[in-house]
């Protein structure tokens, strides 16, 4: 099983082991809730990854917030940009 990235939500960030192929999947929360997260597919060029957004995000939503992270992550890295 591969690791995907979840966007959002309480799994926001966390990588799962999970079956390839797999659409749409809920993931449990607190007690008795649960959540869904959307297959995604993003893409530049010829390669791409699979990453599931939460229900509540679109797609664009989930795009920039991997940027405003890589931006952050860049600033705060040792030695990074001020």
């Amino acid at each position: 099983m591969q690791p995907y990235l979840f966007i959002g939500g309480n799994w926001d960030g966390l990588n799962v082991p999970m079956a390839p192929d797999v659409d749409a999947v809920q993931m449990p929360v607190g007690v008795t809730g649960k959540e869904n997260y959307i297959a995604e597919t993003f893409s530049v060029g010829d390669v791409s990854t699979v990453v599931y957004r939460h229900e509540s995000l679109t797609s664009n939503q989930v795009l920039n917030l991997l940027i405003d992270f890589y931006k952050a992550w860049c600033v705060n890295r040792p030695g990074g940009r001020r």
